[in-house]
């Protein structure tokens, strides 16, 4: 989903109910503005079925948005406060998309050197192993040299695999996504921000966290808000008498706990304080990305060449003893 794109709807949406206009036709005015796309496929449904007369809980329930969209939504609705609860949702979005584009260019540098490299040495190793094998017969072990012309694409190919597979099973990256750093403090982020959103509304602590919970099952931070909320349910319902577990660290449950009897405000604060981490993490990775690739690029290509210099000077050598 494009965060930025859903942001700004929500944020026109507000804006159309608070002048009055009903629901649907605020839905419908906005979507005919929207590119065609998954997106506005379902807020097409959505608003169809609301003008057919369909509950607002009983539309949302069937439409791919996000679980937390789904649950302010109800939440506004029930309070007679969707406007206000639409513009936290705008902001609350906007703000992840704004991270997460960052955090996207940020792999650029990896993904076009490995690319790069990969074809460069792949390249490289084709040539030099059809060109010139009668120049690496000729030396005391040919095939160890052609071998080692080969590595470094094999190894470029590994990490290709490896990334194909991180991006595209969601079970890796989850995983990746609470272990690598910034990737790791934009989720901590992320997640705090939008548990203060919805405790600032009046959801329950436990359900608040159930529905976290929800949101990252199959990530190593369903088990830790799955611990939180039965403390919750046991009577230890305060922050204060959780403890800290994997991925979340000390410092952000200290963060949550400084909220005292407002846990709203603790998490607010946490998601701002790793917010502001998140930020100063991409920015040194990205300082330092470039000369780290150019680094990576130049040790491939002189691991792939290094053959072929062993190849030369032994027939240097070999014609100097015969010159002798």
């Amino acid at each position: 989903m494009n965060y930025d794109e859903f942001a700004f709807f929500n944020q026109q949406l507000a804006a159309m109910l608070r002048e009055g206009i009903p629901l649907e036709g605020a839905i419908k005015q906005l979507c005919a503005g929207m590119r065609q796309g998954a997106l506005r496929s379902e807020l097409d449904q959505l608003g169809a079925d609301l003008a057919r007369g369909t509950p607002l809980k009983e539309a949302m329930a069937p439409r791919k948005l996000p679980d937390l969209y789904r649950r302010m939504v109800e939440i506004g609705a029930r309070s007679n406060d969707l406007p206000g609860v639409l513009t936290l949702l705008a902001d609350h979005y906007h703000r992840a998309n704004a991270l997460w584009t960052r955090l996207k260019g940020l792999m650029v540098y990896p993904v076009l050197v490995v690319t790069v490299s990969l074809a460069i040495t792949t390249l490289l190793s084709f040539a030099f192993s059809h060109f010139l094998s009668e120049l690496f017969e000729q030396i005391q072990r040919p095939t160890m040299a052609l071998v080692g012309m080969w590595i470094p694409p094999l190894v470029l190919g590994v990490l290709v695999l490896l990334g194909i597979g991180a991006i595209c099973l969601p079970g890796w990256r989850a995983r990746l996504r609470w272990r690598l750093p910034a990737f790791r403090e934009a989720s901590l982020a992320q997640l705090a921000s939008a548990m203060a959103l919805m405790l600032r509304k009046g959801t329950p602590l436990a359900e608040a966290l159930a529905l976290a919970e929800g949101i990252e099952s199959g990530s190593p931070a369903g088990a830790a808000l799955a611990q939180w909320r039965r403390q919750v349910e046991t009577g230890q319902g305060k922050p204060g008498l959780w403890t800290a577990t994997r991925p979340f660290p000390p410092f952000f449950l200290w963060l949550v706990q400084k909220g005292g009897e407002d846990a709203a405000a603790g998490f607010q604060k946490a998601a701002e304080v790793y917010a502001t981490r998140a930020s100063y993490r991409i920015e040194l990775a990205l300082y330092g990305a470039l000369p780290i690739s150019i680094l990576f690029l130049g040790q491939m290509v002189f691991w792939q060449i290094a053959p072929l210099f062993q190849a030369m000077a032994y027939m240097m050598n070999m014609l100097g003893g015969l010159g002798s």
